[in-house]
């Protein structure tokens, strides 16, 4: 690769201002990309773009870096472009429906929330487990206006990464704790 200042004028140029056609490709994929992309996600659902858990989270960022490629990397037509947003929303429906049918579908997809604080105590090997430290919980804590961890019956690490905190719970196996992650001994 060049040095920037081996780069002559003609080269320097390129970097602010390659050709009116570059501009005017850059605007017109944009808006068709774009078109096409609001089409997709509507005919998709509310489920392509939710971030319940990882898988939903990879298939967003795949989506942006897709849409970004095809808008500025001039070797990517667009309809190349577009059947690859096509893909991915199709495939990322097809799981959801299949994840919704198949419990082991779901299981191969999604992680298992996990009770990380009970009857306000710490469980750490569970924060261990999931990588999760005694700050990160004080701090939901606080943003909750919680004073005490005592105060708090479960926080649970849900499966999108957000901690859930509980104030009053009657039995771990509640209709809502069912698929939480409880260590055997409580």
């Amino acid at each position: 690769m060049k040095d920037i200042e081996h780069l002559d004028y003609t080269e320097m140029n390129i970097v602010f201002f390659d050709s009116w056609d570059s501009i005017l490709r850059t605007l017109v994929i944009t808006i068709l990309a774009y078109v096409a992309l609001i089409f997709l996600l509507r005919i998709s659902g509310k489920r392509t773009l939710s971030k319940m858990n990882a898988f939903d989270f990879i298939v967003t960022i795949a989506l942006g870096s897709t849409l970004a490629t095809v808008l500025l990397n001039k070797s990517v037509p667009l309809a190349d472009g577009v059947l690859a947003l096509f893909l991915l929303i199709g495939l990322q429906f097809l799981i959801t429906f299949l994840s919704v049918r198949s419990e082991k579908v779901s299981k191969l997809i999604k992680s298992m929330p996990t009770l990380l604080v009970y009857k306000g105590n710490l469980l750490q090997d569970a924060m261990r487990k999931e990588r999760v430290n005694a700050d990160e919980i004080y701090a939901i804590l606080r943003e909750k206006g919680i004073s005490s961890i005592q105060d708090v019956d479960a926080v649970i690490l849900e499966t999108d990464g957000n901690l859930t905190i509980i104030n009053r719970i009657k039995n771990l196996r509640s209709d809502v704790m069912h698929p939480v992650q409880t260590p055997p001994d409580i």
